[in-house]
């Protein structure tokens, strides 16, 4: 059972059911090491383990986010992410702020709430992130590595569902995988390994911009930065007026 705040006025804590039979296959079949089992994922939660998978770029990864946060916002993040960040975005909204975070599986929601339960701006929410439709938009939408760990279909429905969700001239934020540089990113065989065994969903963003999965990408301006020789992009589209 999961606790979070049900909506905006009353901030009245209720009990969710996160059942197992609503965790999405693929993340039973392919992830369940690293999401699903929580022997796994209390062991995995930590700062250290980012900063190890990101080849010690999770600081500049993070900040292409945080960066875009101000005091007062309305923010989604649409999955839990080990370590520290979340409690970092809930400090940055503020208590005149808030912060959804949500997720579809119960080890993670729980993790989410152990973080963030002094924070009564931020609200922990069981929903799958392709269908979670909030009462009013936001300010500001991020997929923090989501993308690569999710089948082609869920891309496009988790991408045109956060576009959904944002205000008239707020911003989504994708921080994620890019195909690396191919002559001189020594990390590019490693991932293309690692994509092989691990992530069979990633390699997808080595050929697709992420644009291409928005249904309405005309409606936003994209702007795209790729990072450390091309292995991560920042991408951000906003809302055009």
């Amino acid at each position: 059972m999961i606790e979070h705040y049900k909506n905006e006025t009353d901030r009245e804590l209720v009990k969710v059911e996160c059942a197992e039979e609503n965790i999405p296959e693929y993340l039973k079949e392919v992830y369940d090491w690293a999401y699903v089992n929580p022997k796994y994922v209390r062991f995995l939660d930590h700062d250290a383990t980012v900063w190890s998978l990101l080849f010690l770029n999770a600081g500049r990864l993070m900040n292409r986010y945080l960066d875009l946060i101000e005091p007062g916002m309305r923010v989604w993040q649409v999955a839990h992410v080990y370590g520290s960040l979340v409690v970092d975005v809930a400090n940055k909204v503020g208590k005149d702020g808030e912060f959804h975070l949500t997720d579809c599986t119960p080890v993670q929601l729980e993790q989410a709430h152990r973080k963030l339960n002094s924070f009564s701006q931020a609200k922990v929410i069981a929903s799958d992130a392709a269908l979670y439709q909030a009462d009013q938009p936001f300010d500001l939408v991020c997929s923090f590595m989501l993308l690569h760990e999710v089948p082609e279909d869920m891309k496009h429905k988790i991408v045109d569902r956060m576009l959904d969700n944002v205000a008239e001239n707020g911003k989504v934020v994708f921080v994620d995988y890019h195909q690396p540089k191919k002559y001189w990113q020594p990390f590019r065989t490693i991932l293309q390994l690692v994509n092989h065994y691990l992530e069979p969903f990633s390699k997808a963003l080595w050929e697709n911009e992420i644009q291409s999965y928005a249904s309405r990408k005309d409606e936003f301006d994209w702007q795209k930065e790729t990072i450390f020789g091309g292995v991560y992009q920042c991408v951000i589209a906003t809302r055009k007026k």
